[in-house]
């Protein structure tokens, strides 16, 4: 895995990987911010790993949920040079015919076994989760 920064002005940089997927990056100080801060794309990554473990672990069982989404919220530590997240929630939000205990249980493994950003992250971070199936939030296995 290599990824390759090219800085642009500012603090506004590309970075690409060895396939040639590229983003935008840039400092949320920035007057006109070009891209998502390092820290957000961290957040994006625990959501992306996330779903991704989700969405196969729900493959197995056939189970199709018509829509998924993760919203990750971090908390940081103000003030302190690094600031590092200190706690990072992801709320788990599908709907469709989702038995919510298989949902739930999907991304208990995700955040507690599989999902190599989370794993990474818990290290500093207290990392916790919930689940919403058809609007309605199940925070255990029932």
């Amino acid at each position: 895995m290599k990824v390759e920064l090219k800085h642009q002005n500012g603090f506004h940089s590309f970075i690409s990987n060895d396939r040639g997927h590229n983003i935008s990056i840039d400092n949320t100080s920035s007057e006109n911010p070009q891209g998502p801060s390092p820290m957000e794309l961290l957040l994006m990554g625990v959501a992306g790993c996330s779903s991704i473990d989700i969405i196969s672990i729900l493959n197995k069982q056939k189970i199709k949920p018509d829509s998924l989404q993760i919203q990750v919220e971090g908390d940081r530590l103000e003030g302190q040079v690094p600031s590092l997240f200190t706690a990072i929630h992801a709320k788990v939000i599908v709907t469709g015919d989702v038995p919510a205990d298989r949902l739930f249980r999907a991304a208990q493994l995700s955040f507690e076994k599989y999902c190599s950003v989370s794993k990474t992250l818990e290290h500093t971070a207290a990392i916790t989760f919930s689940v919403t199936v058809n609007d309605t939030l199940h925070n255990k296995l029932q």
